[in-house]
């Protein structure tokens, strides 16, 4: 019976410190889930990536260590507030090149650099989904191609709306 208890009780705290320790943050950010440090050798010579999984790019960029000139991220928004809108144009661009190498697809990046500058042409970072075009409301014809195609033409026709369909 006292062996019973014995280990009962140390289950109990083993699960008691495994509840408490998840709500530690380690030196760190507590936006940061998870840091891996990656040894890149192609060079040959070693450098040094840190790898973060979670957010908060100010603060990884201060850390003591963290070289902040190369650090990048491949979240638009957090960029976008951290170090402003043409960053992240620039991080849009870099994410959709390397995303089409990775799978094996060329795209001229003239045209990777003209959907970038659409997402980005407002000072905000637009997403090119129904509710990030609705914000784009000059054209009539760039909202009915992308979806709801009948309600933006009717719409236009109900309001009187023009497109000039000219290459400015």
């Amino acid at each position: 019976i006292y062996l019973s208890v014995c280990v009962c009780v140390c289950v109990c705290v083993c699960v008691c410190v495994v509840c408490v320790c998840v709500q530690v943050v380690v030196q760190g950010i507590p936006e940061v889930a998870r840091a891996v440090i990656h040894i890149d050798e192609q060079s040959g010579k070693q450098k040094f990536k840190l790898l973060v999984e979670g957010d908060n790019l100010r603060a990884v960029m201060a850390t003591h260590g963290v070289n902040g000139n190369r650090t990048t991220s491949n979240n638009t928004y957090e960029v976008e507030r951290t170090l402003g809108i043409e960053a992240a144009r620039s991080t849009i661009i870099n994410e959709i090149q390397y995303t089409m190498v990775n799978h094996g697809m060329s795209i001229d990046r003239r045209h990777v650099m003209l959907l970038a500058d659409l997402m980005s042409y407002k000072g905000e970072i637009l997403g090119i989904t129904r509710f990030g075009l609705a914000k784009m409301k000059e054209s009539v014809l760039m909202l009915a191609s992308f979806e709801k195609t009948a309600d933006h033409l009717f719409d236009a026709a109900y309001f009187g709306q023009k497109d000039s369909v000219c290459g400015e």
